[in-house]
């Protein structure tokens, strides 16, 4: 079973509960992106969309690159894979414990398992 750190699910969680910071997310599968190819979808100032992208990388969601003034995102997808198992471990979880709910609710209400 993997151990998880609740302050980096709480990072990771917290940084992909905005509409925007998921757009960012999705535009990066597409492959390395400039802030300012990142802000144009959403209509957004370059000072806003930083703020977005700062909250990405303190969840260690997304790099950055500086060249000179530009500064490049890419995607780190080891975060998500963190959150995708920890969703996966919770799902496992709860049908196992309605399963065995249903199944005790089956044996105490005379039905039959057939």
């Amino acid at each position: 079973m993997v151990n998880y750190k609740p302050s980096n699910l709480d990072s990771i969680f917290h940084a992909l509960a905005d509409k925007t910071r998921r757009g960012i997310i999705i535009e990066l599968t597409k492959g390395a992106a400039a802030a300012s190819d990142l802000a144009a979808p959403h209509q957004m100032s370059l000072p806003a969309i930083s703020k977005h992208l700062k909250v990405l990388e303190r969840a260690n969601l997304i790099s950055r690159e500086i060249k000179g003034r530009t500064h490049t995102f890419t995607l780190d997808t080891t975060q998500l894979a963190l959150a995708k198992s920890w969703i996966e471990n919770q799902q496992s979880f709860w049908e196992s414990s309605l399963e065995n709910l249903e199944q005790f609710i089956k044996n105490n209400s005379g039905e039959s398992n057939d």
